[in-house]
Parts: C-alpha cells; structure tokens; sequence
C-alpha cells in the first residue's frame, strides 16, 4: 500500500523496524518476532540495508518474503553510498516488479570494512538526490502504482550529525522534501522537547508533509552503549540516567526503567498528536509489545477507531 493511503486513513500509525538476517537460523528467529508482533497490525514495518553490498540481497529477499508471506506492507531503506545510477535503477525495478509500495530514501555510511572510502565517486551525493531519481522512477510508469513508490525520508531532533550547523541541517531537509517526500522519520531521541521543537521548526520552515517518531526502548546496559554509536552521539537526559543509576547495573530493573521511561514517551506523544511512532526494535518484539500493552494498545487499527 502506498504510504499516502495509509498516512491519510490513519491518524496516529504504530510501525516497526527489522534489519536482515544474516543466516538462515537468524532469518527463521526472525520471523517468529515478525509473527508475534502481527496481530497488532501495524501500520508497515521498515527494513534496513547495508551499504557496499554488506546486506543488499538479504534486505530484498527478506522484503518480497514479508510482503508475499504476511499481512504487513514493508519499506525497504535504500541509500546513496557506494551505488551507481543504474545499481539504484536495477533495485528500484526489482522492488516495483514486486510489487513493493513504498521506499525510504537515506544518505547513508561507508561501510565500515572500506577504509578512506570516496564518497565522490558515488552518484548520489545526498539524500535529496536519491529522492528526485526514484521521482523519475516513477514517472517511468514501471511501477503497479501509478504514483509509483511512497518515499520517505530521515529527521533528526537532536541535529544531525555531520551538519553542526542546525539552520542547514533544515536547508536540507526541505530539499528532500520538495524534490518529492512523503513523510519524516526521526532517529531515535529520548527528550520529546527534542521531538517537539524539531516539528516546530519542521513547520516554520515550510515543511508539512507527516512527521513520525522514532523510538528505541534500553532494554540494557550494554544495548544503550551500543545505541549511543549507532546514532551518533544520542542524548540521555538526566531524568533517564538517574533512573538507570537507581538500578544499580541489575538487568531486569534496567529493563523495567527502559520500558517504563519509553512508554511514558509514548504516552507523550500520542497527547500531542504525534503522527505516528516508529519502533526501532532491533528484531525483537517482547519490549515493543510490552509498551503496547502499557499504552492499552490493542492493536493499531483499534487504536484509529
């Protein structure tokens, strides 16, 4: 399903994220999370991609299987590193020819086995240029959807990294969006007036298509270390670290506080009129149901009722 139709039909989407397995034991574990975090319909489950060929066939592969095999409508990510024109041309006819309804468009990072890679010889050198090349897929007709693929893009409320400079941090953020998005999904934050000032300034600047949260609840010490590298420096308010501290290093407290503070989170969010929330769930799904058990989520359909 194109990503406007189901923007459009709900008003608050509850969707997840996986990423690729990379054997044939992790993909069939995989699918029993995929299958335990079904019934709750969410509003599409996002996958993600490695650059330089790392996990380019398993996030296909694993995107056909969602999609002929489940009820779920997945988003592929797709990114500019290390891609040729007509490697991103050959992928996009794949997903079309598939059937696959919506991409999410990403700058993406060298990988990390390829020292002093030159990010020149790439053909995207920005997000928005990928997004203005799948435009042009579209128009092409190849795809089942006359609007050929939903596109979205990346926001970040704590800034981006590579840009310190937070007023072009939005510069290029309105430039995906007018050569053709149709929807944001933030990196993982932890302080929702990140959240919130970032849609303000999201609104100011022009920009109006739907913003959707991302989350990533600590389930554990280690995972939050892990998390930090992962998104580039993430911010824990002191609110959270004194919570963490009072756990003293025990494992299930520091996974009771880690669902308990996202949950409150959550809950924040949907009372002001968050578009969507994005569950970063790290192919598990034990944390992500226990939120919605605590949110009284029954599933997402029910809660657009």
């Amino acid at each position: 399903m194109h990503i406007s139709d189901i923007l459009s039909a709900q008003r608050t989407t509850f969707s997840f994220e996986f990423f690729p397995p990379k054997t044939q034991e992790a993909a069939e574990k995989l699918f029993d999370t995929i299958a335990a975090l079904e019934p709750y319909k969410p509003s599409f489950v996002s996958v993600t991609y490695g650059a330089g060929g790392s996990t380019r066939e398993l996030t296909h592969d694993l995107v056909v299987r969602i999609k002929d095999t489940t009820s779920l409508s997945p988003v592929p990510h797709l990114t500019c590193v290390c891609h040729s024109e007509s490697e991103i041309a050959d992928i996009l006819d794949r997903y079309a020819a598939a059937g696959v309804g919506n991409i999410l468009a990403l700058g993406g990072d060298p990988p990390k086995d390829l020292t002093n890679y030159n990010r020149a010889d790439d053909a995207f050198q920005h997000a928005s240029d990928l997004v203005r090349f799948i435009q042009q897929h579209n128009s092409s007709g190849k795809h089942p959807d006359s609007r050929g693929f939903g596109i979205g893009v990346a926001g970040f409320p704590e800034g981006h990294p590579a840009t310190p400079n937070r007023m072009l941090e939005m510069d290029y953020l309105k430039a995906k969006v007018d050569e053709g998005a149709d929807y944001i999904c933030t990196q993982l934050f932890f302080d929702n007036h990140d959240f919130f000032d970032f849609r303000d300034r999201c609104e100011q600047a022009g920009i109006n298509i739907p913003i959707i949260a991302g989350m990533m609840p600590i389930t554990s010490v280690s995972g939050m270390r892990r998390m930090a590298e992962l998104a580039a420096g993430a911010r824990y308010p002191a609110k959270l670290m004194r919570a963490l501290a009072r756990a003293k290093g025990d494992p299930d407290a520091v996974r009771r506080v880690g669902i308990h503070y996202a949950t409150e989170q959550c809950s924040d969010l949907l009372d002001h009129n968050v578009k969507g929330i994005h569950f970063y769930t790290l192919n598990q799904s034990d944390a992500t149901m226990e939120i919605y058990a605590n949110l009284g989520v029954a599933d997402t359909l029910a809660l657009n009722a």
